[in-house]
């Protein structure tokens, strides 16, 4: 399976009264991660949406394993662990990048849908070459 690592400091706002990383915000950097993922195999969200094709989030998890604390560099892995027509489901390790500490880990579900009607659309019929390029990276690594 392909991966790949973004990183993120946490920074002030992300932490809450208790001195560590607000829960919430672990799903942001999953979608850091996710961005940064596509983005790395030359593929844009934006490309998607200008062929008319959402994918909303129907599924999240997190597990969080010890807290990430203020200025922490982290380190947000990210790969695909099942992939259909028209469903995607990624996976995440959440890493503080000093110690290599696993402080959490998560996933989430996306399905393609048209932009308009929100009903699910076919990815490997709609964007032949997109589709490919994500189905290979649960293969064979990309």
């Amino acid at each position: 399976m392909y991966i790949w690592d973004a990183r993120v400091r946490a920074i002030y706002r992300d932490t809450d009264q208790m001195g560590v990383v607000y829960y919430g915000n672990y799903y942001a950097w999953f979608e850091v991660g996710r961005n940064e993922f596509i983005r790395s195999l030359g593929l844009s969200y934006k490309e998607l949406e200008e062929q008319g094709i959402m994918l909303p989030v129907i599924e999240s998890r997190c597990v969080y394993k010890t807290p990430a604390r203020y200025d922490d560099l982290v380190i947000v892995r990210t790969g695909i662990s099942e992939m259909t027509g028209v469903r995607i489901a990624f996976v995440y390790d959440v890493i503080r990048e000093r110690d290599g500490t696993l402080l959490a880990q998560g996933g989430t579900v996306h399905a393609f849908t048209d932009a308009e009607t929100f009903r699910p659309v076919n990815l490997k019929k709609r964007c032949v070459e997109y589709y490919a390029k994500l189905a290979d990276c649960t293969r064979n690594g990309g």
